[in-house]
Protein backbone atom coordinates (compact mmCIF):
# COMPACT_ATOMS: atom_id res chain seq x y z
CA UNK A 1 0.00 0.00 0.00
CA UNK A 2 1.15 3.21 -1.01
CA UNK A 3 1.61 5.44 1.98
CA UNK A 4 0.62 9.14 0.50
CA UNK A 5 -1.14 8.79 -2.42
CA UNK A 6 -0.86 12.60 -3.71
CA UNK A 7 0.70 15.67 -2.78
CA UNK A 8 -2.00 17.23 -0.22
CA UNK A 9 -1.28 14.69 1.83
CA UNK A 10 2.24 14.60 1.45
CA UNK A 11 2.63 18.60 1.98
CA UNK A 12 0.63 17.86 5.68
CA UNK A 13 2.46 15.58 6.62
CA UNK A 14 5.70 17.72 5.34
CA UNK A 15 4.22 20.84 7.90
CA UNK A 16 3.70 18.57 10.94
CA UNK A 17 7.24 16.97 10.63
CA UNK A 18 9.23 20.42 9.95
CA UNK A 19 7.56 21.90 12.77
CA UNK A 20 8.27 19.00 14.86
CA UNK A 21 12.20 19.43 13.55
CA UNK A 22 11.91 22.97 14.63
CA UNK A 23 10.98 24.44 11.24
CA UNK A 24 7.90 25.77 12.34
CA UNK A 25 8.50 29.69 10.65
CA UNK A 26 6.11 30.89 8.25
CA UNK A 27 8.56 30.61 5.18
CA UNK A 28 9.10 26.98 5.13
CA UNK A 29 5.56 26.70 4.59
CA UNK A 30 5.94 29.43 1.78
CA UNK A 31 8.96 27.50 -0.17
CA UNK A 32 6.89 24.28 -0.08
CA UNK A 33 3.73 26.10 -1.79
CA UNK A 34 6.26 27.71 -3.71
CA UNK A 35 7.74 24.47 -5.04
CA UNK A 36 4.09 22.72 -5.45
CA UNK A 37 2.07 25.67 -7.45
CA UNK A 38 5.72 25.65 -9.63
CA UNK A 39 5.84 22.42 -10.81
CA UNK A 40 2.10 21.96 -11.00
CA UNK A 41 2.12 25.25 -13.27
CA UNK A 42 5.10 23.93 -15.58
CA UNK A 43 3.21 20.16 -15.96
CA UNK A 44 5.41 18.56 -13.67
CA UNK A 45 2.21 17.29 -11.32
CA UNK A 46 1.23 13.81 -10.20
CA UNK A 47 0.18 13.08 -13.57
CA UNK A 48 3.73 14.32 -15.53
CA UNK A 49 4.67 11.44 -17.60
CA UNK A 50 8.10 10.99 -15.63
CA UNK A 51 9.70 10.24 -12.69
CA UNK A 52 10.52 13.45 -11.38
CA UNK A 53 7.39 14.91 -11.08
CA UNK A 54 5.98 17.03 -7.46
CA UNK A 55 5.38 13.79 -5.93
CA UNK A 56 8.88 12.65 -6.06
CA UNK A 57 10.21 16.10 -5.33
CA UNK A 58 7.55 15.68 -1.83
CA UNK A 59 8.50 12.20 -0.73
CA UNK A 60 12.28 13.25 -0.63
CA UNK A 61 11.70 15.74 1.64
CA UNK A 62 9.33 14.05 3.76
CA UNK A 63 11.76 10.99 3.99
CA UNK A 64 14.53 13.98 4.74
CA UNK A 65 12.40 14.99 7.71
CA UNK A 66 11.97 11.54 8.96
CA UNK A 67 15.71 10.93 9.02
CA UNK A 68 16.55 14.17 11.04
CA UNK A 69 13.69 12.85 13.68
CA UNK A 70 15.62 9.99 14.06
CA UNK A 71 18.54 10.08 17.37
CA UNK A 72 21.57 7.86 15.81
CA UNK A 73 21.06 10.33 13.16
CA UNK A 74 20.83 13.32 15.05
CA UNK A 75 24.18 13.76 16.50
CA UNK A 76 25.86 13.65 13.09
CA UNK A 77 24.32 16.74 11.85
CA UNK A 78 23.70 20.33 13.97
CA UNK A 79 19.97 21.66 14.44
CA UNK A 80 20.77 24.98 12.73
CA UNK A 81 21.51 22.63 9.35
CA UNK A 82 18.05 20.86 9.41
CA UNK A 83 16.83 24.00 7.34
CA UNK A 84 19.24 23.24 4.98
CA UNK A 85 18.49 19.68 4.58
CA UNK A 86 14.92 20.64 4.38
CA UNK A 87 15.43 23.20 1.50
CA UNK A 88 18.08 21.30 -0.31
CA UNK A 89 15.55 18.16 -0.64
CA UNK A 90 12.82 20.41 -1.54
CA UNK A 91 14.82 21.81 -4.65
CA UNK A 92 16.83 19.17 -5.72
CA UNK A 93 15.20 18.48 -8.99
CA UNK A 94 13.89 21.41 -9.64
CA UNK A 95 14.10 21.98 -13.53
CA UNK A 96 10.79 23.56 -14.22
CA UNK A 97 12.16 24.08 -17.91
CA UNK A 98 13.25 20.36 -18.06
CA UNK A 99 14.29 19.19 -21.74
CA UNK A 100 14.47 16.07 -20.26
CA UNK A 101 12.86 14.04 -17.75
CA UNK A 102 16.27 13.57 -15.46
CA UNK A 103 16.99 16.96 -14.07
CA UNK A 104 19.97 18.68 -15.09
CA UNK A 105 21.70 19.83 -11.75
CA UNK A 106 22.92 22.83 -13.87
CA UNK A 107 19.26 23.84 -14.79
CA UNK A 108 18.74 23.14 -11.16
CA UNK A 109 21.27 25.47 -9.91
CA UNK A 110 20.77 28.15 -12.91
CA UNK A 111 17.03 28.14 -12.04
CA UNK A 112 17.43 29.17 -8.16
CA UNK A 113 20.61 31.65 -8.69
CA UNK A 114 18.32 33.26 -11.14
CA UNK A 115 14.73 33.20 -9.85
CA UNK A 116 13.83 36.38 -7.12
CA UNK A 117 11.11 34.31 -5.84
CA UNK A 118 13.51 31.80 -4.87
CA UNK A 119 16.26 34.36 -3.42
CA UNK A 120 13.57 36.04 -1.46
CA UNK A 121 12.13 32.58 0.09
CA UNK A 122 16.00 31.95 1.02
CA UNK A 123 16.61 34.89 2.80
CA UNK A 124 13.14 34.27 4.83
CA UNK A 125 14.60 31.51 5.98
CA UNK A 126 18.04 33.12 6.38
CA UNK A 127 19.43 30.11 4.18
CA UNK A 128 23.00 30.59 2.59
CA UNK A 129 22.25 30.13 -1.35
CA UNK A 130 26.45 28.64 -1.95
CA UNK A 131 25.48 26.10 0.53
CA UNK A 132 22.09 24.38 -0.72
CA UNK A 133 23.84 24.39 -4.18
CA UNK A 134 26.44 22.10 -3.17
CA UNK A 135 23.84 19.92 -1.28
CA UNK A 136 21.88 19.73 -4.55
CA UNK A 137 25.08 19.31 -6.72
CA UNK A 138 26.14 16.24 -4.03
CA UNK A 139 23.02 14.34 -5.41
CA UNK A 140 24.78 14.19 -9.21
CA UNK A 141 23.98 10.58 -9.91
CA UNK A 142 26.08 8.46 -10.78
CA UNK A 143 28.75 9.34 -8.58
CA UNK A 144 31.46 9.20 -10.81
CA UNK A 145 33.44 9.49 -14.00
CA UNK A 146 32.69 13.15 -15.74
CA UNK A 147 29.44 13.64 -14.01
CA UNK A 148 31.68 13.46 -10.30
CA UNK A 149 34.53 15.87 -11.61
CA UNK A 150 31.93 18.22 -13.01
CA UNK A 151 29.85 18.67 -10.09
CA UNK A 152 33.08 18.96 -7.69
CA UNK A 153 34.12 21.45 -9.64
CA UNK A 154 31.16 23.35 -9.14
CA UNK A 155 31.43 22.53 -5.19
CA UNK A 156 34.18 23.90 -4.67
CA UNK A 157 33.14 26.77 -6.06
CA UNK A 158 30.47 27.19 -3.52
CA UNK A 159 32.39 26.48 -0.78
CA UNK A 160 34.68 29.11 -1.57
CA UNK A 161 32.09 31.78 -1.66
CA UNK A 162 30.38 30.81 1.23
CA UNK A 163 31.55 32.03 4.48
CA UNK A 164 30.55 29.17 6.15
CA UNK A 165 32.83 26.80 4.35
CA UNK A 166 35.31 29.29 3.23
CA UNK A 167 39.02 28.03 3.87
CA UNK A 168 37.25 25.66 6.48
CA UNK A 169 37.81 21.81 5.83
CA UNK A 170 36.02 20.95 8.31
CA UNK A 171 33.08 22.24 7.71
CA UNK A 172 33.61 21.35 3.31
CA UNK A 173 33.81 17.58 4.25
CA UNK A 174 30.38 18.23 6.77
CA UNK A 175 28.69 19.69 3.92
CA UNK A 176 29.77 16.95 1.57
CA UNK A 177 28.51 14.26 4.18
CA UNK A 178 25.27 15.97 4.25
CA UNK A 179 25.12 16.13 0.61
CA UNK A 180 25.69 12.46 0.51
CA UNK A 181 23.27 11.60 2.94
CA UNK A 182 20.43 13.53 0.55
CA UNK A 183 21.52 11.28 -2.09
CA UNK A 184 21.07 8.77 -1.18
CA UNK A 185 17.51 9.82 0.55
CA UNK A 186 16.67 11.38 -3.13
CA UNK A 187 17.19 7.00 -4.50
CA UNK A 188 15.71 5.42 -1.16
CA UNK A 189 12.24 7.81 -0.47
CA UNK A 190 10.06 6.88 -3.39
CA UNK A 191 10.65 2.89 -2.88
CA UNK A 192 10.17 2.90 0.83
CA UNK A 193 7.23 5.18 0.47
CA UNK A 194 4.72 2.25 -1.24
CA UNK A 195 4.48 -1.63 -2.39
CA UNK A 196 6.28 -3.27 -4.84
CA UNK A 197 3.61 -2.16 -7.33
CA UNK A 198 4.08 0.84 -6.46
CA UNK A 199 8.14 0.48 -7.16
CA UNK A 200 6.96 -1.29 -10.23
CA UNK A 201 5.26 1.91 -11.65
CA UNK A 202 8.02 4.19 -10.59
CA UNK A 203 10.77 2.08 -12.52
CA UNK A 204 8.35 1.91 -15.90
CA UNK A 205 7.80 5.62 -15.73
CA UNK A 206 11.56 6.42 -15.57
CA UNK A 207 12.64 4.03 -18.42
CA UNK A 208 9.95 5.83 -20.20
CA UNK A 209 11.31 9.46 -19.86
CA UNK A 210 15.11 8.04 -20.14
CA UNK A 211 13.47 6.05 -23.88
CA UNK A 212 15.07 2.61 -22.60
CA UNK A 213 13.56 -0.06 -24.47
CA UNK A 214 11.27 -2.50 -21.67
CA UNK A 215 13.51 -5.23 -21.84
CA UNK A 216 16.22 -3.21 -20.15
CA UNK A 217 13.87 -2.34 -16.73
CA UNK A 218 14.02 -5.26 -14.59
CA UNK A 219 18.12 -5.70 -15.05
CA UNK A 220 18.33 -1.73 -15.06
CA UNK A 221 16.46 -1.72 -12.03
CA UNK A 222 18.46 -4.51 -10.01
CA UNK A 223 21.84 -3.10 -11.33
CA UNK A 224 20.80 0.09 -9.68
CA UNK A 225 20.29 -1.25 -6.04
CA UNK A 226 22.81 -3.40 -5.74
CA UNK A 227 25.26 -0.54 -6.54
CA UNK A 228 23.09 1.44 -3.81
CA UNK A 229 23.32 -1.16 -1.03
CA UNK A 230 27.33 -2.59 -1.95
CA UNK A 231 29.04 0.43 -3.20
CA UNK A 232 26.81 3.22 -0.93
CA UNK A 233 26.46 1.01 1.98
CA UNK A 234 27.46 3.05 4.36
CA UNK A 235 25.19 6.02 4.10
CA UNK A 236 23.14 3.56 2.95
CA UNK A 237 22.56 1.09 5.67
CA UNK A 238 22.01 4.75 8.09
CA UNK A 239 19.66 6.11 5.94
CA UNK A 240 17.52 2.71 5.95
CA UNK A 241 18.19 2.00 9.91
CA UNK A 242 16.43 6.06 10.42
CA UNK A 243 13.29 4.26 9.01
CA UNK A 244 10.48 3.44 10.46
CA UNK A 245 9.99 -0.61 10.01
CA UNK A 246 7.13 -0.49 7.40
CA UNK A 247 9.39 1.73 5.26
CA UNK A 248 12.54 -0.51 5.56
CA UNK A 249 10.56 -3.22 4.88
CA UNK A 250 8.92 -1.50 1.74
CA UNK A 251 12.33 -0.56 0.25
CA UNK A 252 13.70 -4.16 0.53
CA UNK A 253 10.70 -6.36 -0.29
CA UNK A 254 11.57 -3.90 -3.53
CA UNK A 255 14.68 -5.22 -3.62
CA UNK A 256 13.60 -8.86 -3.60
CA UNK A 257 10.72 -8.22 -5.48
CA UNK A 258 13.24 -6.96 -8.92
CA UNK A 259 15.53 -9.48 -7.89
CA UNK A 260 12.87 -12.47 -8.33
CA UNK A 261 11.96 -10.72 -11.74
CA UNK A 262 15.04 -10.89 -12.78
CA UNK A 263 15.82 -14.51 -12.20
CA UNK A 264 12.59 -14.98 -14.16
CA UNK A 265 13.80 -13.25 -16.90
CA UNK A 266 17.33 -15.33 -17.35
CA UNK A 267 15.04 -18.53 -17.43
CA UNK A 268 12.56 -17.35 -19.92
CA UNK A 269 15.70 -15.93 -21.99
CA UNK A 270 17.63 -19.07 -21.68
CA UNK A 271 14.86 -21.16 -22.45
CA UNK A 272 14.02 -19.10 -25.48
CA UNK A 273 17.64 -19.52 -26.53
CA UNK A 274 17.68 -23.21 -25.64
CA UNK A 275 14.45 -23.41 -27.78
CA UNK A 276 12.68 -24.79 -25.15
CA UNK A 277 9.63 -21.91 -25.72
CA UNK A 278 7.78 -20.98 -28.88
CA UNK A 279 6.59 -17.54 -29.08
CA UNK A 280 3.28 -17.65 -31.87
CA UNK A 281 1.43 -14.52 -32.67
CA UNK A 282 -1.91 -15.04 -33.47
CA UNK A 283 -4.93 -13.06 -35.30
CA UNK A 284 -7.92 -13.27 -32.36
CA UNK A 285 -12.12 -14.38 -33.57
CA UNK A 286 -14.62 -12.24 -32.13
CA UNK A 287 -16.15 -15.15 -30.15
CA UNK A 288 -12.57 -15.82 -28.46
CA UNK A 289 -12.72 -12.12 -27.49
CA UNK A 290 -15.40 -12.03 -25.91
CA UNK A 291 -14.58 -15.02 -23.47
CA UNK A 292 -14.20 -13.08 -19.81
CA UNK A 293 -11.08 -15.31 -19.18
CA UNK A 294 -9.88 -13.97 -22.41
CA UNK A 295 -10.55 -10.30 -21.61
CA UNK A 296 -8.87 -10.53 -17.82
CA UNK A 297 -5.58 -12.12 -19.52
CA UNK A 298 -5.59 -8.61 -21.71
CA UNK A 299 -6.03 -6.51 -18.73
CA UNK A 300 -3.71 -8.55 -16.88
CA UNK A 301 -0.68 -7.32 -19.62
CA UNK A 302 -2.34 -3.95 -20.69
CA UNK A 303 -2.01 -2.98 -16.97
CA UNK A 304 1.66 -3.68 -17.11
CA UNK A 305 1.95 -1.07 -19.20
CA UNK A 306 3.29 2.37 -17.98
CA UNK A 307 0.60 4.92 -17.33
CA UNK A 308 1.34 6.95 -20.48
CA UNK A 309 1.37 4.48 -22.68
CA UNK A 310 -2.10 3.15 -21.59
CA UNK A 311 -4.54 4.81 -24.03
CA UNK A 312 -8.35 4.83 -23.80
CA UNK A 313 -7.80 3.10 -20.71
CA UNK A 314 -11.22 3.81 -19.60
CA UNK A 315 -12.92 1.85 -22.97
CA UNK A 316 -10.26 -1.12 -23.10
CA UNK A 317 -12.68 -3.71 -22.42
CA UNK A 318 -15.97 -2.61 -24.95
CA UNK A 319 -13.06 -1.89 -27.52
CA UNK A 320 -11.98 -5.42 -27.38
CA UNK A 321 -15.06 -6.87 -28.75
CA UNK A 322 -15.91 -3.91 -31.17
CA UNK A 323 -15.29 -5.39 -34.75
CA UNK A 324 -13.54 -2.25 -36.04
CA UNK A 325 -10.83 -3.20 -33.51
CA UNK A 326 -7.86 -5.16 -35.05
CA UNK A 327 -6.33 -7.23 -32.35
CA UNK A 328 -3.90 -10.16 -32.22
CA UNK A 329 -2.18 -11.85 -29.53
CA UNK A 330 1.16 -13.73 -28.52
CA UNK A 331 1.03 -16.81 -27.14
CA UNK A 332 3.20 -19.80 -25.80
CA UNK A 333 4.24 -22.75 -27.29
CA UNK A 334 1.34 -22.64 -29.19
CA UNK A 335 -1.94 -20.95 -31.18
CA UNK A 336 -3.86 -21.92 -27.78
CA UNK A 337 -0.97 -21.72 -25.35
CA UNK A 338 -0.73 -18.88 -22.66
CA UNK A 339 -1.46 -15.16 -24.06
CA UNK A 340 1.96 -13.34 -23.08
CA UNK A 341 1.42 -9.83 -25.16
CA UNK A 342 -0.94 -8.40 -27.64
CA UNK A 343 -0.88 -5.64 -30.24
CA UNK A 344 -4.31 -3.98 -30.62
CA UNK A 345 -5.81 -0.76 -32.46
CA UNK A 346 -8.28 0.33 -34.91
CA UNK A 347 -9.79 3.43 -36.61
CA UNK A 348 -7.86 6.64 -36.17
CA UNK A 349 -11.36 8.57 -35.72
CA UNK A 350 -12.19 6.50 -32.64
CA UNK A 351 -9.31 7.82 -30.78
CA UNK A 352 -8.59 10.69 -28.75
CA UNK A 353 -5.00 11.74 -29.38
CA UNK A 354 -2.66 14.32 -27.33
CA UNK A 355 -4.58 17.92 -28.24
CA UNK A 356 -0.70 18.47 -30.06
CA UNK A 357 -1.47 16.36 -32.60
CA UNK A 358 -2.84 17.16 -35.98
CA UNK A 359 -3.38 14.57 -38.56
CA UNK A 360 -4.08 15.46 -42.11
CA UNK A 361 -5.90 12.21 -42.33
CA UNK A 362 -8.35 12.33 -39.23
CA UNK A 363 -11.50 11.68 -40.71
CA UNK A 364 -10.78 10.54 -44.20
CA UNK A 365 -11.42 6.76 -42.61
CA UNK A 366 -8.10 5.82 -44.34
CA UNK A 367 -5.64 5.36 -41.31
CA UNK A 368 -5.50 2.47 -38.37
CA UNK A 369 -4.16 3.69 -35.04
CA UNK A 370 -1.32 0.90 -33.77
CA UNK A 371 -1.61 1.67 -29.51
CA UNK A 372 1.17 0.81 -27.79
CA UNK A 373 2.24 -3.00 -28.00
CA UNK A 374 2.02 -4.36 -24.59
CA UNK A 375 3.85 -8.15 -23.11
CA UNK A 376 4.20 -9.67 -20.11
CA UNK A 377 7.20 -8.30 -17.79
CA UNK A 378 10.28 -11.16 -19.32
CA UNK A 379 9.05 -11.33 -22.36
CA UNK A 380 10.29 -7.84 -24.20
CA UNK A 381 13.57 -8.36 -26.20
CA UNK A 382 12.22 -11.85 -28.13
CA UNK A 383 11.15 -10.12 -30.94
CA UNK A 384 7.03 -10.96 -30.13
CA UNK A 385 6.75 -7.82 -30.12
CA UNK A 386 7.97 -7.04 -33.34
CA UNK A 387 6.15 -9.96 -34.96
CA UNK A 388 2.77 -8.73 -33.51
CA UNK A 389 3.46 -5.51 -35.13
CA UNK A 390 4.41 -7.16 -38.65
CA UNK A 391 1.31 -9.37 -38.11
CA UNK A 392 -1.43 -6.20 -37.44
CA UNK A 393 0.24 -4.34 -40.13
CA UNK A 394 -0.65 -7.52 -42.35
CA UNK A 395 -4.44 -7.13 -40.85
CA UNK A 396 -4.60 -3.24 -41.54
CA UNK A 397 -3.50 -3.67 -45.00
CA UNK A 398 -6.02 -6.17 -45.44
CA UNK A 399 -8.87 -4.00 -44.66
CA UNK A 400 -7.59 -1.75 -47.18
CA UNK A 401 -6.06 0.81 -44.74
CA UNK A 402 -4.00 3.55 -46.63
CA UNK A 403 -1.44 4.30 -43.77
CA UNK A 404 -0.69 3.49 -39.80
CA UNK A 405 -0.17 5.93 -37.20
CA UNK A 406 1.48 5.33 -33.12
CA UNK A 407 3.51 6.42 -31.11
CA UNK A 408 7.22 4.96 -30.42
CA UNK A 409 10.43 6.33 -29.29
CA UNK A 410 12.14 8.81 -31.71
CA UNK A 411 15.12 7.08 -32.12
CA UNK A 412 13.16 3.70 -33.18
CA UNK A 413 11.26 5.57 -35.65
CA UNK A 414 14.74 7.31 -36.70
CA UNK A 415 15.77 3.32 -37.53
CA UNK A 416 13.00 2.51 -39.41
CA UNK A 417 12.87 5.65 -41.81
CA UNK A 418 16.55 4.67 -42.10
CA UNK A 419 16.07 1.34 -43.09
CA UNK A 420 13.72 2.80 -46.15
CA UNK A 421 10.39 2.11 -44.53
CA UNK A 422 8.08 4.16 -45.18
CA UNK A 423 7.92 6.29 -42.34
CA UNK A 424 7.52 9.91 -41.48
CA UNK A 425 7.19 11.92 -38.20
CA UNK A 426 3.87 13.84 -37.80
CA UNK A 427 4.41 14.95 -34.52
CA UNK A 428 7.50 15.47 -32.09
CA UNK A 429 7.21 15.43 -28.33
CA UNK A 430 9.48 16.84 -26.04
CA UNK A 431 11.14 16.01 -23.81
CA UNK A 432 9.76 12.57 -23.63
CA UNK A 433 10.66 11.69 -27.36
CA UNK A 434 8.02 9.59 -27.77
CA UNK A 435 6.53 10.96 -30.82
CA UNK A 436 3.96 10.14 -33.15
CA UNK A 437 4.57 8.91 -36.81
CA UNK A 438 2.56 7.43 -39.69
CA UNK A 439 3.67 4.59 -42.01
CA UNK A 440 2.26 4.22 -45.60
CA UNK A 441 0.81 0.58 -46.09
Amino acid sequence: MQLFANPQTLRNEIISLSASCGLDKPCYTKMLDFTIKLFETQGLGKDYYGYHNITHELEVTYVSLIVLKWKSILDEIRPEDFRYLYAAALFHDFDPQKSVDKPHEDNVIRFLSCDNNVKNLFLDADLDMDIIKALILRTTYPWKGSLKEHAEEQITDCFSRSPITKNNKAMQEYYMRLGWLLSIIDRVSGYALGDFTKAMDMAKKNAHALAWHPSLIVKRSVAYFEDLLNEESEMCDAVLRALPRDMRKNFMDTVTGFLNLRQQEIKIHADYLYENIRLVPKIESMRVRNEYEFQKALIEIYNELPTPLQIGREHFEKTLMDSKTILNTLRVGGADGPIVGFAKGGPLENYNLRSEIIDKNFGKHDTVFLEPIALKMGYWGLQGGSEMRHLFTMQAHSMNYKYLTSFALRNVIERRIASNEKAEFVTKFDPERWDYYRIEL
